[in-house]
């Protein structure tokens, strides 16, 4: 202020109170020199009925002081009992403050809590899960949310240091960040655990995806089969051709972008039982094979809950010894932190546990019914969601002379060994002889008749083992929507079968 008034060569001031003026004695000496300097300055204390110049005397200078440190003192006070307010609220698990967007305030004022915005809170978690997926930067984000109805309270678009921050925000997984510091709230989570780590970890990371207004199909997607290097694809007379950029490699070809699309629709197909008879018999083999796996999963659950036990019993048994005086401040609190840690820990693979046990047979069978289909919502779909269903299903694509190289993920690989198997001329007699048998033997497993397709019965297994070891983390969330792509086809879908995510 003071810069301000010695620029514009204001020589009288006029406030309303000394409160109004400064509330910081550090701001005296400044003040006091303004006054004192060269030229005829003057401060006028309106309801105070003061006037502060070179000539006042001792006493008026004595009060200016006075009520600066009183001043002071009450912005001191005033802080401290914020601060107060501020901790209590944070011991009761609620933010002291607005909380982000997908949540609302509701109560009255000295009880107001949180709880989720109906309108926002589905849009926000859609947010996480797209960028969870690695293929959308913040801007893109941005600008796909805006379009879809998410906007600031003021009705604007995000920014993407807004957007950055939602997405780092831990009030979202029942957390509060406030100072620096992590506290546990008793508001209600909006999304895992595992899908904020999964965006954190794409935050953080040197490949987080950046906005490319140059939306190609393959961008990202292929490399070079000679040098390892990622195609470039670009756009020449409204033809796409994709080539290695790389000066030492030795394959200089430019490609077709359809030329290429041919060949990966090419292998979609290839994914497709040609005999429908043999689908019942498929999805036997499956369900017989989960039945390890659900025992499994039942048994690493009990585990975790005698594991949850034995932790809340060391935190009481710490409790207690704080009371006695059995132990020390400084190392009850350091136990219980770790014990904490510990538990929340368990609680959230116990949690993972019980939300995945009882639909992982049908995720696997919606998984099967979805790569039956591919093909056709492949060519359904727009361009993003063309770049996910790949993802989906290949680890690795490359270009060599121009022919695709691919490696498909655990579950495609294992399902295209047996859709080959099954899609053997001496299979498609058997199914169309009716020898074969859908019963299931004591062990689980199908029993054939005809040893001729026991060379594929081992090769569905497989399937199923590829599906269950395979990290499904940042593509479940997709999953749902090419299901319901599928089921649109009405072809070998059940339409009632529910959607399974995990």
């Amino acid at each position: 202020m003071i810069k301000y008034i010695k620029k514009k060569r204001i020589s009288i001031l006029i406030v309303e109170t000394t409160d109004r003026l400064t509330r910081n004695f550090a701001d005296v000496p400044a003040i006091d020199s303004w006054i004192l300097g060269k030229g005829d300055h003057q401060i006028h204390l309106a309801k105070e009925g003061c006037i502060l110049e070179k000539n006042s005397r001792s006493h008026e200078w004595f009060m200016w002081r006075v009520k600066v440190a009183t001043a002071e003192y009450y912005i001191r006070l005033l802080s401290e009992n914020v601060k107060k307010g501020q901790k209590e609220k944070l011991s009761q698990g609620w933010l002291p403050a607005m909380p982000p967007l997908g949540y609302k305030v509701v109560g009255e004022s000295g009880h107001k809590i949180h709880v989720i915005d109906e309108e926002k809170s589905q849009l926000v978690k859609r947010m996480f899960e797209l960028y969870g997926k690695g293929t959308y930067s913040l801007k893109a984000i941005g600008k796909l949310m805006y379009n879809e109805g998410l906007h600031s309270r003021a009705g604007k678009r995000l920014s993407i240091s807004f957007i950055h921050r939602l997405l780092t925000d831990p009030f979202f997984i029942g957390k509060i960040k406030w100072n620096n510091n992590i506290y546990e709230g008793s508001h209600e989570p909006l999304i895992s655990s595992d899908l904020f780590d999964r965006v954190q970890n794409i935050l953080s990371g040197r490949t987080a995806p950046y906005y490319n207004k140059h939306n190609m199909l393959f961008r990202g997607t292929f490399r070079c089969f000679k040098c390892g290097r990622s195609i470039s694809w670009e756009r020449h007379n409204k033809q796409v051709y994709g080539h290695c950029h790389f000066t030492p490699c030795p394959q200089k070809k430019w490609y077709k972008e359809e030329e290429t699309e041919r060949q990966v629709l090419s292998v979609f197909s290839g994914l497709q039982i040609k005999n429908e008879k043999l689908i019942e018999w498929v999805r036997k083999a499956l369900k017989g094979s989960h039945q390890d796996e659900m025992a499994y999963r039942k048994s690493s659950l009990s585990e975790l809950q005698q594991e949850h036990s034995k932790l809340q019993r060391r935190l009481d048994k710490l409790y207690d010894d704080r009371l006695d005086e059995v132990v020390d401040k400084e190392t009850y609190e350091r136990r219980f932190r770790q014990y904490t840690n510990e538990k929340e820990k368990t609680e959230d693979r116990m949690k993972r546990y019980s939300q995945t046990n009882t639909g992982y047979f049908e995720l696997g069978m919606n998984l099967y019914e979805i790569s039956q289909n591919a093909l056709h919502i492949y060519q359904k779909a727009d361009i993003d969601r063309k770049r996910e269903l790949i993802s989906l299903v290949f680890t690795k694509l490359m270009i060599d002379d121009g022919k695709i190289v691919y490696e498909f993920s655990k579950p495609f690989e294992a399902l295209a060994s047996a859709v080959k198997a099954t899609n053997d001329s001496k299979v498609a007699e058997l199914a169309g002889s009716r020898i074969l048998t859908f019963e299931a033997s004591k062990n689980g497993y199908i029993k054939p008749k005809n040893g001729d397709i026991c060379s594929f019965h081992s090769t569905w297994l497989a399937f199923w083992d590829g599906f269950r070891s395979f990290r499904w983390a940042k593509h479940i969330d997709s999953l749902s929507f090419w299901l319901k792509q599928a089921k649109e086809l009405n072809g070998l879908i059940n339409v009632n079968s529910p959607t399974t995510t995990i």
